[in-house]
């Protein structure tokens, strides 16, 4: 934490006039320049690969120079430092989340009945030219059902959806295929744009799902 002033140069230029932030040197070779507002996002930064260099001006202040692979610069004039720290953070296991679209795709794969009467699962990530459709179930019927998995359902969701179902709808032997647009929360315009469309909408409770109550579903 310092009482410092910064100016990048590069595709553009930036001053930040002097005052108390907590500047990041990270592992990677990062620079991040951090104030209390603005939430987690710095007010000015150097990605990796960067080099720092560490220097005194004409009047004797602190300097540290930032210089990226395309020479664009940060240059940091400490007036003070305040707290200065360094901590060994070892090998970051990653982020693991929970209820993301592959543990959807995974646990509706294995319950395919929540989403219609008598759905059964065909195959997962069924190939097509454009990509690969979620999930490939049949009906009590016989007849091919097309299933789309996001966590939250948009426009751009149901448009995915209808471009697999226009190109599975020309394979003569998996055509009619209708189509399942699946998610736990289904913004109202692209159950509008689903509706109009003929894609069935299902919303899905992921903890119901995960066994801590009966599956359930609505269908709209």
């Amino acid at each position: 934490m310092a009482r410092c002033q910064v100016d990048y140069a590069g595709r553009l230029t930036a001053h930040l006039p002097m005052a108390t932030r907590v500047l990041m040197i990270k592992a990677d070779g990062s620079v991040l320049v951090h104030s209390d507002g603005g939430s987690y996002k710095p007010l000015n930064w150097m990605s990796p690969p960067c080099s720092l260099r560490e220097g005194k001006t004409q009047d004797g202040q602190v300097e540290w120079t930032v210089t990226s692979k395309g020479d664009d610069t940060l240059r940091i004039l400490i007036e003070e430092i305040l707290s200065d720290s360094s901590h060994d953070l070892g090998i970051d296991p990653g982020l693991q989340k929970d209820g993301v679209e592959k543990h959807l795709q995974e646990l509706l794969a294995e319950h395919p009945a929540t989403l219609g009467p008598a759905l059964t699962l065909v195959r997962r990530e069924f190939p097509t030219a454009i990509g690969p459709v979620d999930l490939m179930c049949r009906d009590a019927d016989g007849l091919s059902v097309a299933v789309e998995i996001k966590r939250r359902g948009d426009i751009d969701g149901v448009e995915q959806l209808t471009r697999y179902l226009e190109l599975l709808n020309r394979d003569p032997l998996l055509a009619p295929v209708r189509g399942i647009f699946a998610a736990q929360e289904i913004k109202p315009q692209a159950r509008v744009l689903a509706t109009d469309r003929g894609i069935a909408c299902a919303v899905v409770d992921y903890d119901a799902l995960r066994g801590l109550d009966d599956p359930t579903h609505r269908l709209f």
